[in-house]
């Protein structure tokens, strides 16, 4: 097995025995992306060179992660290094300060191997709408990869990071995990940092770990979570350390099984193989019971408003003027804004900024930004009622596979459907985690979603982690760079 298979588990074991060295991972990982960026293009920017250089400086370990590669999606702040939000808007901005997840990753020591691609400015479900190109997904090249996340997805399911970060604002880890078949975790809102993060809707954002199984992503949250004071909206909570949950064990843990989440916008492999995934925890003594989430069916109407809204207000600050692009084309003021905002922004971010200002327009406020919110609350309080008889609840993460690129970017609503299931997770604040359940018959990657009380990763690891260890889907699937 080659190092870029590994997990950063299996990498750790392996320099703490000092069969390879630093050196050997990061190599092993930038040969990778030379061979792999070609055919996925999941990376805008590229740091081999840094990487070698901070890698070849690494006499002795001092962290534990010392020397770990890892990617951050391209809306995450790092100093001196490109933020683009794959926007031309952004283009060339230079970002003159380190987010707080990339201090806390700095502190480990870690090795930045590149900002990844993205739907720009994190909205979009596929990373079809990225101003500079479509990234692919490596189990099939003519399919999308998900979003917005997808170029840090790819890059993991590629094998060209072995972790990286990735920002949910409705599912944009979760999802492309599930369609590239990898792991990926939306933390409790609050739980980590979104300092340094661009922001697309910040009452909805959650920065999150994207890895190969489990055990990494307990490892990465480790790391990440954390009370911030630069973030008004941080949660101050003990610091907690999430590899404690990694036992296999789910006898007499209640697992709901919301009946909304397998109607029929759901394709009938992905339902049926979620459901033999809630046959296995039946039999590994987990009790499964049948619930309603009836508020399920507004999640979509309600998450798309408050969206739309909040982007409309933070993206206010490209006018042109500050930073970021500028219009050649002005004769005023009046002309720098439009020209400006009109040639940086792509069709999708100009869609959401319209609906946005639309529903906080004076006579549209009341009828559905704050009909939307009242929502909000009852959804939130939906889920608190689920919790008082549920220890986690469990979804399909994804209504469909991984479908061909242009087959759904032409019309916006259809690509609002693949949020389907993951938005009242971001609506409510709370955890989720999705991990692989199988294949479908053309042999894509098919993702399960686990949901937790708020600040109860624990539980979700230990759930996720007893499901991956019976299972061992990455010992069976792996990608296979087809173009059929």
């Amino acid at each position: 097995m080659e190092l870029y298979e590994l997990t950063v588990h299996e990498l750790l074991e392996k320099l703490d025995k000092k069969e390879i060295t630093i050196n050997d991972i990061t190599k092993s990982y930038i040969d990778r992306i030379n061979d792999k960026e070609k055919d996925v293009q999941a990376f805008i920017t590229i740091t081999d060179k840094q990487a070698l250089e901070k890698a070849e400086s690494i006499k002795q370990r001092t962290t534990k992660l010392e020397g770990i590669p890892i990617g951050i999606k391209d809306n995450v702040c790092i100093k001196g290094v490109k933020t683009t939000c794959a926007s031309k808007m952004l283009e060339n901005f230079v970002a003159p300060y380190n987010a707080t997840v990339i201090e806390k990753i700095d502190n480990e020591k870690m090795i930045f191997l590149g900002k990844t691609n993205m739907d720009e400015f994190a909205m979009g479900s596929s990373t079809e709408y990225s101003a500079f190109y479509k990234t692919k997904n490596p189990w099939n090249l003519n399919t999308v990869p998900g979003g917005s996340s997808g170029g840090s997805v790819a890059a993991v399911a590629a094998d060209m990071l072995p972790w990286a970060l990735g920002s949910d604002t409705g599912g944009s880890i979760r999802q492309p995990s599930s369609l590239c078949g990898v792991v990926g975790l939306k933390p409790t809102y609050g739980l980590v940092s979104r300092y340094g993060l661009v922001a697309f809707a910040s009452s909805l954002d959650q920065i999150g770990p994207i890895t190969k199984d489990v055990t990494d992503s307990a490892i990465l949250l480790n790391v990440i979570a954390g009370h911030d004071e630069k973030d008004s909206t941080s949660a101050n909570i003990q610091k907690k350390d999430y590899t404690k949950a990694l036992k296999k064990d789910v006898k007499g843990l209640k697992i709901g099984v919301p009946k909304e989440y397998f109607g029929d916008g759901i394709n009938e492999e992905v339902k049926q193989k979620v459901k033999q995934a809630i046959n296995k925890y039946k039999e590994m003594g987990a009790i499964i019971e049948e619930c309603t989430l009836d508020i399920a069916n507004e999640s979509l109407a309600v998450y798309y408003i408050i969206a739309c809204a909040e982007a409309s207000s933070n993206l206010g600050r490209f006018d042109g003027i500050r930073y970021g692009y500028r219009t050649k084309n002005f004769a005023n003021l009046k002309d720098i804004y439009i020209n400006s905002r009109s040639e940086g922004f792509g069709a999708e971010v100009k869609r959401r900024i319209i609906l946005g200002t639309y529903v906080l327009s004076s006579g549209y406020y009341d009828a559905y930004y704050k009909k939307a919110q009242k929502v909000r609350t009852v959804i939130r309080k939906e889920f608190e009622k689920l919790f008082q008889e549920y220890d986690v609840l469990l979804t399909p993460t994804s209504p469909t596979v991984a479908y061909g690129i242009g087959t759904k970017s032409n019309n916006p609503l259809e690509m609002y459907l693949a949020d389907l299931c993951t938005v009242t997770v971001n609506i409510a604040g709370l955890p989720a985690i999705s991990i692989p359940c199988g294949v479908d018959s053309k042999g894509m990657p098919i993702g399960m979603q686990l949901i937790g009380k708020h600040f109860d990763e624990e539980t979700l690891i230990k759930v996720a982690y007893t499901y991956e260890q019976e299972t061992r889907f990455r010992e069976k699937f792996k990608p296979k760079f087809v173009t059929e």
